[in-house]
Formats: structure tokens, sequence, C-alpha cells
């Protein structure tokens, strides 16, 4: 954005928006960073800098004390249940992963170098595999949906490089009306700090409930079988479908503010992907 002599403020995407400004005419020449805010006061003819923006709208309401209060940390959830990691039952390995739908492709190219390096595998943006709605071949559902991008050579945005603008951590449960009073009850979430859950965490949402300091109970979680009998074929996947939605349905209407999806490991059994 430029700031001219006679206080005049052109804020644009790019630079050369105005190729007839002189830049004997600018005062001043600066950019929106990121993670900050750019407002004009037009009562105090002036531009507002980023932290006296903040710092007005923090001090309006006792917003920590409604964190500290009532949002709900899954991670300290879990250690206060002191659940202990059982020991790993190889027998099953290759059945889960059958279950699931893993494949050569995905452990190989995919698991393994994630598992040796701590980070995702190089590769090319192409995907030159069948289409799922015309392969032959048994496909997970998100297969048969794809998603329209641009393909430019911007570098990857991840929430270690671009940590001041971006987050893995997710606030989840009901959320109240963004657009009402701000209140402790909006405060009132369960925060899930990674994507991919742990072992202890699933075992505090599924055999736990979380109550408060004050006694009265925070959250609780509804296990669904997401599993059907392989041998039904479409018609029992269907009908799978149609009971884990009005399971889903009355655990949310008995006040389960989150469920999920457990599967057994069986012969007979197939799992809804």
């Amino acid at each position: 954005y430029y700031v001219t002599n006679d206080d005049h403020v052109y804020l644009s995407s790019e630079i050369g928006v105005c190729p007839k400004l002189l830049d004997t005419d600018v005062k001043v020449k600066h950019r929106l960073e990121p993670g900050k805010m750019f407002l004009v006061d037009f009562d105090t003819a002036r531009i507002v800098p980023d932290d006296e923006i903040k710092e007005q709208m923090a001090s309006k309401r006792p917003y920590q004390n409604w964190l500290d209060e009532n949002l709900v940390d899954l991670q300290h959830w879990a250690k206060s249940t002191g659940f202990r990691r059982p020991p790993f039952n190889y027998q099953n390995t290759s059945r889960r992963l059958n279950m699931f739908g893993y494949n050569t492709e995905s452990l190989e190219m995919l698991l393994l170098p994630m598992s040796v390096g701590g980070k995702e595998a190089l590769g090319s943006m192409g995907n030159d595999a069948a289409l799922a709605v015309l392969s032959t071949k048994p496909r997970q559902v998100f297969d048969y949906f794809k998603q329209l991008f641009a393909q430019v050579t911007n570098p990857p945005i991840d929430p270690i490089r671009e940590e001041i603008v971006m987050s893995l951590v997710c606030p989840v449960g009901p959320e109240h009306n963004l657009l009402a009073e701000p209140s402790p009850e909006h405060c009132n979430r369960l925060v899930v700090r990674e994507p991919v859950l742990t072992l202890e965490e699933m075992a505090a949402l599924k055999n736990t409930e979380y109550k408060r300091s004050d006694a009265h109970a925070g959250f609780s979680c509804a296990v669904i079988d997401t599993s059907f009998p392989a041998d039904s074929g479409p018609d029992g996947l269907l009908r799978a479908i149609d009971r884990i939605c009005d399971e889903a349905s009355q655990a949310i209407q008995g006040q389960s503010a989150a469920f999920g999806g457990g599967q057994q490991p069986a012969e007979v059994q197939a799992g809804v992907q």
C-alpha cells in the first residue's frame, strides 16, 4: 500500500496498479505482512498499527479466563486418564491393512519414507492410476472424488515453515453462533492438536467422560461400528451407511459432542471406508 503526500491511501494486491502515481508524491511505501491487519481510521485520519488493533480487541473481555475455564485439551485429557498402550498384536496386521484399504504402493511409497525420514516423500504431481470409476479393482470411497486446483509452483505451506499463519490445532465440538455476543460458551470446545490421534487420545475419547473443574460433564464420545458383513454385498453396504448415519444422529442428539467409528478385524466383516 502507498500513502501519498496529500494523505490518500492506495491498497492493492500487486505493485503497479496505479502507473501514473509518481514516486515524488508517495510518502510511505509498505506491505501488509503475514498475520497482520490493516485498518484505516477515518475519524482520526491515521493507519492503526496491528498491535494496537489486537490489544484493543483482546482487552474488551476476559478471553483468557474463558479459555482456561471452558476449553478442553484432548492431549491433557488423555494424560489424566493414565491409559497405558497395550502391546501391538502383529498377528492382525495384514488383516487390518486389508480392512482399511492399504496396498503395497501406499506402504512403500508413502508410509515407509515418513517412518524412516520423518517427512513426506517427494514425487511428481501427476497420477497415472486408473480412475476409480473405470477401475476393475476395489477402491476406497475418497478415490472417486478429485479436487480441481491450479498446478502452480508455489512453495509448500505447512505448520512448521508457516507457523505464523497456519496451525494443525483444530477445535471440535458444538459451535455457538459466531455472530452472537462473545461469551464463555463460545470457548466450550475440544482442542485437537494433531489430525492423527494417538492410542491414548482414542482411549480417552472412547472410554472416559471429561469432567470439568466444577464437576459438570464436558465431552463424551459414542463409538459406532463402521463394519458390515462382507457377504452382504452392495445392499449390505447401503444398509450399514444408513445405520451409521442414524446412530450418529442419535449420538449427537444425546449430547455426545463427538463420535468415533470402530471396526473389529474379522474375516466375515468389511469396513465402510
